[in-house]
């Protein structure tokens, strides 16, 4: 190699080496400015994958000091590495306590602001220690000294205190409330969920506890086994009536089955395929029989659920106070927190005597104020009422029904109502359905349970004339001599010590308010499901007088015709009540004769039915079958007065407006969109062709529906969706006794009847006039397409 060769190669050596130098100059400078975002980002990267730093104790303590104020971290970092180096087995909890203490009082005054500004989702800006605390380590660190004596297999281990463990349980429900992520990093740790149930066996412990283990309890994606729980029987029973009440609101998630989610999910379709995969009975329904098994627990719900709370005179003005309160109160954690100091500053000056005294006898007790002793009773039994009505929903339900009876569920609750469940009209507020979350205030949402709880109670149940007094089961009994007919033997067997006390039973009661209700009041919507439930079931002549005579048909259709009320919902209910109320009864149809008596206010009944089928469909099916029943009773005058008189009858008598109300709820279904709320649209269909069948009309009504489709110009579209419904009527109730069971009670047409019907409907024989098949031209069959490509 050339000299000028090897100096011009030496100096481009040099060159690359002095540009390479500047290079790894600017990156460390670059570093250093970055170097507290970069700590940052390599713990959130540690945190994800588990490889390198995870927590700040792991950063050395003058870069933790450097960065510390121009991050404005409060100097949680540093506590963070303090409170892990004193914390290990064997060392001094007091000083461990000391660093909780000074870590609660940054986090508490975010976690106060949260709940009284009412903010729905966490965010970082919002609550930056609590974000700097969770990112440092330190749930994962209060979660070890939590647990750490568990954990331990020496026996020397020093005992935690009550306050110690309090304030590290305040810290972590402070951080589940102000940083997202927290509450569901921590509910996927079986481990810490379980031990928390341990912890409420401390009565000092138990309400932060409660607290924490709800808020973690509303996000985890599985339900928990209560038979998981060490010595739940044992823990349950240990349990005062506050505790009690409060572990409700716990239980109140392990037993209901876990929301669906989207509407798709909530189709028959997707329903049957979701019981196909979990055969076996679901956690809940295990969580359930899991509760029964534990001694004496009805019982106490139902004390807890009848319970009086001491009122004093003149609470117009408390009233107004609760509702100021309610908004700040509701958050659970606040208000408890106010009655568990009255309670502990009332243990300094007298010994707890019973279950009730700890909180009744105590002199902080009367200090508070009333609307606060008020809304914290009606808080509790929203969750008692709650956690009775999921399990007379279950699978044990006769098994609930025999202890609700025994404990005397419905007389108690009877005796509450005019002095705490309906003392007053509420004001108005928004519907909210079976499944969706409610804000309201704790006096509606009361009011509300109180109304799902009856519904259940009564539904298809002979323990239903509970909700009656002595009195009015006489009355019952009188309606069905007069009418020469034979008392219901489920009015019989009822045990009148298990009856309502008072001038009137509670079904009475209901009625009353109801009818007080104001027009624009949703309350109106869970009120008839309440008294339709009673009525629900084989039709009871005398159940329905007994109603009619109370003016209960007169107050529906004022509503349905003259209140100007817009609710499909409100709507839909008193529309299902009224079917129930007039169905086969000649009496209801003269008396609904003589308020619709103008061919104004008709028009406006039909104009309602007709705004929506899925809502009224019950009562067209109603008004068939009574129908058809009377046109069997033509020897008795009464009954062909009332046929000829009756617009309504009149109206369904024609063949043109059956095959109208028949087209159109064929029409607005399909197999696909089949949900528990529109089904009865199909079964009303059915029944309209099973009578039709039953006097030999069946090929004319198919004929018909044939001649419509052509008039619309689209052929076979009906006859094929009717054929596919069909097919998965078949598949839905042929494996459901308790759904045969309603059909065949609401009808009274046996359910063999219905089975025939639809085969006979679904026949392959071309020949048949009953076969659906028959009057779908070739070119338009498509009978036997798979239910999803439907």
């Amino acid at each position: 190699m050339k000299p000028y060769e090897e100096t011009e190669k030496l100096g481009d050596v040099r060159g690359k080496t002095m540009a390479a130098n500047g290079q790894r100059l600017c990156r460390t400078q670059t570093r250093r400015r970055n170097r507290g975002k970069n700590i940052l980002s390599r713990i959130k990267y540690g945190q994800i994958t588990g490889l390198g730093m995870t927590r700040g104790t792991q950063i050395p303590v003058d870069l933790l000091e450097e960065r510390d104020k121009k991050a404005r971290w409060q100097g949680i970092p540093l506590l963070l590495r303090r409170l892990h180096e004193s914390s290990h087995i064997n060392s001094d909890l007091s000083k461990t306590h000391n660093v909780v203490k000074e870590l609660s009082s940054l986090l508490s005054m975010e976690a106060m602001s949260f709940v009284t500004e009412d903010r729905k989702t966490p965010q970082e800006s919002v609550s930056p220690n609590t974000y700097t605390f969770d990112l440092f380590g330190g749930v994962h660190l209060f979660v070890e000294i939590l647990m750490r004596p568990t954990l331990s297999i020496q026996g020397d281990v020093p005992i935690m205190s009550d306050d110690l463990i309090k304030d590290c349980l305040s810290v972590l429900y402070n951080c589940c409330i102000c940083t997202e992520g927290v509450t569901k990093s921590l509910a996927a740790r079986d481990d810490f969920v379980m031990f928390l149930f341990t912890l409420m066996s401390n009565k000092k412990t138990f309400l932060q506890t409660a607290t924490l283990i709800e808020d973690i309890m509303g996000v985890r994606k599985e339900v928990i086994r209560l038979e998981d729980i060490p010595n739940l029987a044992s823990l349950v029973q240990s349990f005062n009536q506050q505790q009690l009440a409060n572990f409700c609101r716990i239980l109140s998630v392990t037993i209901s089955e876990p929301d669906m989610g989207v509407d798709d999910k909530h189709t028959l379709l997707a329903r049957n395929a979701q019981q196909k995969i979990n055969a076996s009975p679901s956690r809940a329904e295990s969580n359930q029989v899991a509760l029964l098994n534990i001694p004496g627990f009805i019982e106490r719900l139902c004390k807890l659920a009848t319970r009086k709370v001491s009122e004093a005179s003149g609470t117009s003005a408390l009233l107004q106070e609760l509702e100021d309160w309610h908004s700040w109160l509701d958050n659970a954690l606040v208000l408890d927190a106010l009655m568990q100091m009255a309670i502990e500053e009332a243990e300094q000056s007298s010994t707890e005597s019973s279950d009730e005294g700890s909180l009744s006898s105590s002199p902080l007790r009367h200090t508070l104020p009333q609307s606060m002793k008020i809304v914290h009773e009606i808080m509790y039994k929203v969750e008692v009422l709650y956690v009775l009505c999921v399990l007379l929903m279950g699978r044990q339900r006769n098994q609930v029904h025999r202890m609700l009876a025994e404990y005397r569920l419905i007389p108690g609750l009877n005796n509450l109502f005019d002095k705490l469940i309906w003392r007053r009209q509420p004001s108005s507020h928004t519907l909210h359905r079976q499944n969706q979350n409610c804000d309201c205030s704790p006096e509606i949402s009361f009011k509300i349970q109180f109304l799902r709880l009856l519904q259940s109670f009564s539904d298809h149940h002979e323990n239903k004339y509970l909700l009656l007094n002595g009195q009015e089961l006489n009355e019952l009994s009188a309606i069905s001599l007069k009418a020469n007919i034979p008392e219901v033997e489920a009015l019989v067997n009822t045990d009148r010590n298990l009856v309502c006390d008072g001038k009137k039973g509670l079904l009475t009661r209901l009625i009353s308010v109801m009818k007080k209700e104001p027009v624009d009041s949703s309350f109106r919507f869970w009120q008839a499901r309440a008294v339709e439930s009673f009525l629900r079931g084989a039709t009871s002549y005398a159940d329905q007088i007994f109603l009619l005579k109370r003016g209960l048909l007169e107050h529906i259709l004022f509503c349905i015709i003259d209140s100007g009320c817009k609710s499909r919902d409100v709507l839909q209910s008193y529309f299902d009540l009224l079917g129930e109320l007039m169905k086969f009864n000649i009496d209801a149809f003269k008396r609904f004769n003589k308020y619709v008596n103008t061919e104004e206010k008709f028009q406006i009944f039909l104009s309602q039915i007709n705004s929506s089928l899925v809502d009224s469909n019950m009562l067209v099916r109603c008004i068939v079958l009574s129908l058809d029943r009377f046109e069997g009773q033509t020897d008795d005058i009464k009954v062909v007065e009332v046929l000829s008189e009756c617009r309504l009858l009149s109206y369904m008598a024609q063949v043109e407006n059956r095959l109208s109300f028949l087209f159109r709820l064929i029409n607005i279904i399909n197999v696909q969109t089949l949900t528990q709320e529109n089904v009865s649209c199909l079964n009303t269909s059915l029944v309209v062709l099973m009578l039709a069948r039953w006097r030999g009309k069946l090929p004319f009504y198919l004929s018909a529906l044939k001649e419509k489709e052509y008039a619309e110009k689209y052929p076979g579209c009906l006859l094929n969706n009717f054929h596919h419904l069909l097919r998965f009527w078949q598949h839905h109730y042929l494996n459901k006794d308790k759904d045969s069971t309603c059909l065949e009670n609401s009808s009274c047409i046996p359910f063999t009847y219905w089975k025939e019907t639809v085969t006979v409907l679904l026949s392959s024989d071309r020949s048949s006039l009953c076969a659906i098949a028959t009057y779908i031209d070739e070119a338009y069959r498509d009978l036997d397409r798979d239910f999803l490509e439907v």
